[in-house]
């Protein structure tokens, strides 16, 4: 009788299998009750050649086989983010970002990594034993959007895609750039969203910068953004994507800021409840104001000869007015004059408005001729 034990070990260099194979004879000897066991030839041999088949996961990921744990999750944050449904158009990327999640999850788990490296891809899917007698069967059923999701840490995607982090790549992935979170009403030419830099409140809520216009804070106004988060499926693990529309509402005279929370209305993981989003009023530039609280500042530009002799400045106001401004005084650079009520509403009295405050900007010339400049000085002797 024949009795052949195969062993197998770790994969070489070459790409092959090294096994041991020890061939032991048993035979009876006549006679005895006994039997004498005796081992006719023990040696190590090279089998056949067993190289890993189906899909190459280091490939995938674009690492080498000697990788590190860190490497390679480097590698997934690289690969997730470039390939990520939301943001790569191709359609093959949802497919492609399916495989990403695959490899990394089979080569961070030191088990899987021992099997998949001695037997490839088949070898994890028909089950063989990681050495202490478990059997692993890997077919890839995970939804890749939770093991996005649970690689940074729960966040949700507002916190992924725009907080800053130094080993992000700078343009990697803005889905706000697309459409994500959009701008339907209140203003042309202004698509919302975080700038790099959005950031997290304490606890769940997410805070995104709103920018108003300083004809939006004196008439108050609704704005619309609509936005794309993340929510459970009823079976409480994966996914789907959805989209809302939330109304911002901005009231009159409230100042630069002022926080406006919706609460549970972000994205929602398996392990986190929804996060709040607030957004954060900003004034935007005007061309001719600056904002100071309630008040708005104008600077009017007189030239040296109507800051001495007096004038009459037309000063705008925010409702398209022209207000006249006599000045009969001396006027000195950076003098300033008020317009009272002409400014922002109050936040907490709205039927109240700030003033508009002008600051005057004298204009000198760049030269005096001779004749003018003995008048001056027998003037101003």
């Amino acid at each position: 009788m024949v009795l052949i034990w195969t062993q197998f070990g770790v994969k070489q260099k070459n790409g092959n299998v090294k096994c041991k194979v020890r061939v032991m004879h048993r035979g009876d000897s006549s006679g005895s009750s006994s039997s004498a066991e005796s081992t006719k030839s023990e040696q190590d041999t090279p089998c056949l050649s067993i190289k890993p088949t189906g899909k190459d996961f280091y490939k995938v990921l674009g690492v080498l086989p000697e990788s590190n744990e860190d490497e390679i999750k480097k590698a997934y944050r690289k690969m997730a983010l470039k390939f990520h449904p939301d943001k790569n158009s191709d359609p093959d990327a949802e497919e492609k970002f399916k495989e990403i999640a695959e490899a990394y999850e089979i080569l961070t788990d030191p088990q899987k990594r021992i099997i998949y490296d001695q037997f490839g891809e088949e070898g994890l899917k028909n089950g063989i034993s990681a050495g202490q007698g478990n059997i692993f069967r890997q077919n890839f059923q995970n939804d890749p959007h939770a093991t996005f999701s649970s690689f940074f840490h729960n966040s949700d995607h507002f916190d992924i895609f725009f907080g800053s982090d130094p080993d992000a790549d700078e343009d990697l992935f803005n889905p706000f750039r697309r459409s994500t979170f959009t701008h339907l009403g209140g203003f042309a030419g202004y698509e919302a969203g975080p700038r790099k830099g959005a950031r997290r409140l304490s606890g769940e809520a997410v805070v995104h910068d709103l920018p108003v216009t300083l004809d939006e804070v004196m008439h108050g106004c609704t704005k619309q953004m609509k936005i794309t988060r993340s929510r459970l499926n009823p079976d409480g693990r994966s996914l789907r994507t959805e989209e809302k529309v939330l109304n911002v509402v901005v009231k009159k005279g409230w100042k630069a800021g002022t926080r406006i929370t919706f609460p549970r209305e972000g994205d929602e993981t398996p392990n986190s409840p929804p996060a709040d989003i607030t957004f954060i009023l900003r004034d935007q530039d005007h061309p001719e104001y600056k904002r100071d609280g309630s008040n708005i500042i104008y600077t009017a530009q007189i030239t040296l000869k109507e800051a001495l002799c007096g004038c009459t400045v037309n000063v705008p106001t925010l409702d398209n007015r022209m207000m006249p401004l006599p000045c009969s005084d001396i006027i000195k650079p950076g003098e300033v004059r008020r317009l009272r009520g002409e400014g922002l509403p109050l936040p907490n009295s709205p039927s109240q408005r700030g003033d508009l405050v002008v600051e005057f900007q004298v204009l000198f010339p760049d030269r005096i001729p001779p004749q003018s400049r003995e008048i001056i000085k027998h003037s101003l002797g």
